[in-house]
C-alpha cells in the first residue's frame, strides 16, 4: 500500500479521525483479519451478524496494525465512516489512480476456472514485472478493494479476479477500477439458481468487456460463442484465445501425460511455442491460452509465457495433487464446483494413470431448478469415468442415481473419511469434488 497517514485517508473517505494524532502513518496493506496485520498496516472493522470486528482491534494492534477503518472507536487510532465497506472502496479506488499511470490492471471472469486463471496470469506477468493478484477468490465487492490496497510504486500490473451473484456486481466493481486488459473465460451454470438463465449470467459476465478503460484490451474466449459475442461491446482490441480455428491465440494437439498435466503448442500470427504444465487437467491448457493471451496484451513474448506458464502453481484446493501416505494420489478440487467444472474435473480423473479412480462428490449448490437433473447428469459423467463414486450427503443423492452401481453413498464427511481411510490403497487415484458449503475440503484434508 501506498503511505498515507490517518487524516489523509479520513479526507480520501469522508471520515474522522479518532484517538490518534492525523499524522499516524500506514505503510503495510489492509486486512479484516486482525491476527494477518502486518506492521505498519490497517486493520478494517466490519459488523458481522456474529462477530463485531472492532473488538479485535488489539489484537490487530498486536499484530503491528497502527490504525482501524470502522464504524466506531477502538483501542487504536481510527478513522471513523457510517458505511465501511464504501469507505474501503473509496480508498482502494483512490490508491489505485494515484498509481494508473504505471499501473497496468487486468480484470477477468467467468462461470468456471477464474481462479485458477488468475493464478496463471499472475505468473506469466510476475516475470516481466512486479505483479500484485487476488489471493485465493477474493473477488467481490470487499475482496478486489482488498487487494487494490496491497500496490505500492513498485507495482506495475494489477491482477484482479472479479466474481457476481447478481447482474450488475461485476459493473460495480469496474466502477472501482476500470481494467486495461478485461478476459472472459466462459459463460456455465454457476450460479445458476441466483442468476436464472445462462442469458443472465452472460449478460453479468460481459459487465467486464463494457466496463474497459477507454482503448483496453478485451480477451475472449474463442470457443464459447457467448463470450465472443461480447467482442461488440468494446470499440478497442480485441484478443481471443481457444482451440478454435478463428482464434488468435490457439490451443493445438493437447496431450496429457500419466499424470494428468497437459502439454500443447500456443500460434499467435507472430509466434508458436510449446508449452507444459505441472497443473492437472486438460482444461488447464485452455486456462493457460487466456493467461498468455493476457501476456501478449500487456507486451510479454509467447515464449516467455510459456516458460512461467511451465512453473506456475495453482492457489489451494483447485485440482490440488497430493501423494498419499498409503500410495494412493489424491487430487483436491474442493474448492468449489458447478456441472462444467465438476465435468472438467472428472475427466482430469480418467486421465491420471491409476490401479482404481474414485470419484468423491457432494452437492453443487445454487443450481436452481435444474438441480436434480444436473446431479443425475453428473452421476452419469462420473460412472463412465471412475470405478467408483462415493456421493456424500443426503442432498447429493441424485449423483448416486446418475452413478447407479458404480455408486457408494456415504451421510456425511466424518463417513466419507472413514470410509475412505478403509479401502485407499496404493495406485489409487481420489478426487474430491463438490461446493464450497459442503465442506469437502475437511474431507480431503483428513486422510491420508
Amino acid at each position: 500500500m501506498i503511505p498515507l497517514t490517518l487524516g489523509e485517508m479520513a479526507a480520501i473517505v469522508g471520515g474522522t479521525t479518532v484517538g490518534g494524532r492525523p499524522d499516524v502513518l500506514v505503510t503495510a496493506p489492509a486486512v479484516l483479519d486482525g491476527r494477518q496485520a502486518e506492521p505498519g498496516g490497517l486493520f478494517v472493522a466490519f459488523v458481522g451478524d456474529q462477530v463485531d470486528g472492532h473488538d479485535y482491534a488489539g489484537q490487530a494492534g498486536a499484530a503491528g496494525a497502527v490504525a482501524v477503518l470502522g464504524s466506531r472507536a477502538t483501542q487504536l487510532p481510527t478513522v471513523v465512516v457510517d458505511d465501511v465497506q464504501a469507505a474501503l472502496q473509496k480508498l482502494a479506488a483512490h490508491v489505485v489512480a494515484r498509481l494508473r499511470g504505471r499501473l497496468t490492471v487486468v480484470a477477468l471472469t467467468g462461470s468456471q476456472g477464474k481462479t485458477g486463471t488468475k493464478d496463471l496470469v499472475a505468473a506469466v506477468l510476475s516475470r516481466s514485472a512486479p505483479t500484485v493478484a487476488t489471493t485465493g477468490s477474493l473477488n467481490n465487492e470487499i475482496g478486489v478493494p482488498l487487494t487494490m490496497l496491497r500496490t505500492d510504486a513498485a507495482t506495475r500490473f494489477l491482477v484482479l479476479e472479479m466474481g457476481a451473484r447478481h447482474i450488475g456486481d461485476i459493473a460495480a466493481l469496474t466502477a472501482l477500477v476500470a481494467p486495461d486488459i478485461a478476459v472472459v473465460l466462459n459463460v456455465g451454470q454457476a450460479h445458476l439458481g441466483e442468476f436464472g438463465s445462462r442469458a443472465a449470467i452472460a449478460r453479468t459476465k460481459s459487465e467486464l468487456v463494457a466496463g474497459l478503460a477507454p482503448g483496453g484490451t478485451a480477451v475472449l474466449n474463442a470457443d464459447d460463442p457467448r463470450v465472443t459475442a461480447m467482442r461488440a461491446l468494446t470499440d478497442g482490441p480485441v484478443l481471443t484465445f481457444g482451440r478454435a480455428e478463428h482464434a488468435d491465440l490457439r490451443v493445438l494437439d493437447p496431450q496429457l501425460d500419466g499424470q494428468g498435466r497437459p502439454s500443447f503448442t500456443l500460434r499467435s500470427a507472430e509466434a508458436s511455442t510449446p508449452v507444459s504444465l505441472r497443473v492437472v487437467g486438460a482444461h488447464q491448457a485452455l486456462n493457460a491460452s487466456a493467461a498468455a493471451a493476457v501476456g501478449l496484451a500487456a507486451g510479454v513474448p509467447l515464449a516467455e509465457s510459456a516458460a512461467a506458464l511451465a512453473g506456475a502453481g495453482l492457489s489451494p484446493w483447485r485440482m490440488e495433487a497430493r501423494a498419499l501416505d498409503c500410495g494412493a494420489m489424491l487430487l483436491n478440487d474442493s474448492y468449489n464446483a458447478n456441472p462444467d467444472s465438476t465435468r472438467a474435473a472428472l475427466d482430469a480423473l480418467a486421465a491420471v494413470e491409476g490401479e482404481r479412480r474414485i470419484a468423491v462428490l457432494g452437492t453443487m449448490l445454487e443450481l436452481g431448478e435444474e438441480s436434480e437433473a444436473e446431479h443425475r447428469g453428473i452421476g452419469e459423467y462420473a460412472a463412465a469415468r471412475a470405478d467408483v463414486v462415493a456421493v456424500v450427503g443426503e442432498s447429493a443423492r441424485p449423483i448416486a442415481q446418475g452413478a447407479g452401481e458404480r455408486a457408494v453413498t456415504l451421510a456425511d464427511n466424518d463417513v466419507a473419511v472413514a470410509w475412505l481411510r478403509d479401502r485407499l490403497a496404493a495406485g489409487d487415484v481420489v478426487l474430491v469434488k463438490a461446493s464450497r458449503g459442503v465442506r469437502l475440503d475437511e474431507v480431503a484434508a483428513r486422510i491420508e
